[in-house]
């Protein structure tokens, strides 16, 4: 097994931030610091470890849907004690976050210890659908619609085609209801912000077909065993 993918599957970091665990010289094999992306390990002999912690593969999986409120950072490990999503859910793994959600967004965020599950739902090659109800600012004209669907230059990229259908005006504002099949940092803010009409509230609803329902913010449960097949078909 490459060594990435082993510690995605020990529930040490996504495979990408895995990635970056090895290039950054912090995983030793048997004792010997690797770099190499290609390094493949046999969990029954070797021993790994992470910044000299052992890494073992967890025999069970674990999978939960927390109601992110705003004023949470979804990271494991935060250098400005903020708080974390991780210290909502009390549960005896170690679990980290699918993807992010930004300090002042709320909504639905999946956690889970399997990295393999990670990649599929974080990775663009999937093309997993992530729905958002925001506030905005103003009300955009059929163009700025149109232009937001097509695709938009933000920084040193054009977005992917995605979608966008205003809900109901309120007071010279709205409420839109945003898909978009990537993931990138701050996406639907930027968004909203290049047709001139910056998010003013924003929440996650859905991930493909996994919706946050009536969770109450700041709340959590397990997945339903209906929800993982449907995950692990992805």
């Amino acid at each position: 097994m490459r060594l990435q993918k082993f510690l995605a599957t020990c529930g040490v970091a996504s495979r990408r931030k895995s990635e970056e665990l090895i290039i950054s010289g912090r995983v030793k094999v048997n004792g010997n610091i690797i770099t190499e992306m290609g390094f493949k390990v046999n969990p029954d002999i070797d021993h790994v470890f992470v910044d000299d912690r052992n890494v073992v593969l967890e025999e069970r999986k674990v999978y939960i849907m927390l109601n992110k409120p705003i004023g949470y950072v979804t990271t494991v490990a935060e250098q400005f004690n903020r708080k974390k999503v991780t210290d909502l859910v009390d549960v005896p793994y170690r679990i980290f976050p699918v993807g992010r959600l930004d300090y002042n967004t709320s909504g639905l965020l999946i956690l889970t210890n399997d990295g393999e599950l990670t990649f599929r739902l974080t990775h663009p090659k999937f093309k997993v659908e992530k729905v958002y109800v925001a506030k905005i600012k103003g009300v955009p004209t059929k163009d700025e619609l149109n232009a937001f669907e097509n695709g938009l230059k933000i920084e040193n990229y054009i977005t992917a085609p995605s979608k966008i259908k205003i809900l109901k005006e309120l007071n010279g504002n709205c409420v839109v209801e945003v898909t978009i099949r990537e993931g990138r940092n701050r996406q639907v803010r930027k968004m909203c912000d290049t047709i001139g009409h910056p998010v003013l509230e924003l929440k996650r609803i859905k991930m493909g077909r996994i919706h946050l329902g009536n969770l109450e913010v700041g709340n959590w449960r397990y997945f339903t065993e209906r929800e993982i097949d449907y995950l692990k078909q992805l």
